[in-house]
């Protein structure tokens, strides 16, 4: 029976993540959900930054607390294993439908691309982002980065085995593929407010310490073949480096 529940709290985990995904992808494109970067309750403009920047922080803080290896060691202690990634997934959804719901817009303009090829351009940006980001998860194992493969293998019956670090296709340019992603979507808009400026600084600062941590954890985890990894690839801008 645990094993059941194990599955489908996985399950469930990742159909609301993926719920959660593309309302990000309207919340800053601002279509079709109801309150984006741009359109949510008013608010003045300090207590709009000061509330905006807390939801950004308390995003940070989870993902990159909840992804140490610290805590895992210490959240296995009070749940079963096979579930730590899905519960890290259901907290990163809690908090990421806190920021949607409780963001506060800054709608003055810092800049307006009039011309339509250059919207089409920004718009095209935006949606190579998001497609970087999503193929990213699947070239490091999408089930496995969401919690599925874990509790798929305990409902088999079966241990859990790492997958092991494989840099392929994408990671053969940058090393957070992801990462760049991500920024390249958040940065991407024709018309940048203020709100939406302050969620792209405030976000792509959160990812250049996050990328650290992350290597941090990797390179004590897998040693020189990281090492000789990060010496070959870049960080995430994909600029070839010159040999010595």
């Amino acid at each position: 029976m645990a094993r059941h529940l194990a599955l489908a709290y996985g399950a469930l985990n990742y159909l609301c993540f993926l719920a959660v995904f593309v309302y990000l992808v309207g919340f800053l494109g601002n279509f079709v959900v109801p309150r984006s970067v741009d359109h949510g309750p008013p608010a003045p403009v300090g207590l709009a930054a000061a509330i905006d920047v807390l939801l950004v922080t308390l995003f940070a803080v989870q993902h990159s607390v909840m992804a140490r290896p610290g805590f895992k060691r210490w959240l296995v202690r009070v749940i079963p294993a096979n579930i730590e990634r899905s519960t890290y997934v259901l907290a990163s959804n809690l908090v990421l439908v806190l920021l949607y719901w409780q963001w506060r817009p800054i709608p003055a303009i810092m800049w307006n691309a009039t011309l339509p090829a250059e919207r089409a351009v920004l718009w095209g940006l935006f949606w190579i982002g998001w497609a970087i980001a999503l193929v990213s998860t699947f070239l490091v194992s999408h089930v496995d980065l969401f919690g599925l493969r874990q509790v798929y293998l305990a409902w088999r019956a079966q241990p859990y085995t790492h997958v092991g670090f494989h840099a392929r296709a994408l990671y053969r340019v940058v090393r957070h593929p992801l990462m760049l992603g991500f920024v390249i979507a958040f940065w991407a808009t024709p018309t940048m407010t203020a709100g939406h400026l302050l969620f792209a600084l405030a976000a792509t600062g959160y990812i250049l310490v996050a990328m650290r941590l992350e290597e941090r954890d990797l390179i004590a985890a897998l040693g020189d073949e990281y090492r000789h990894y990060r010496h070959r690839v870049p960080m995430l801008v994909p600029v070839r480096r010159r040999s010595r």
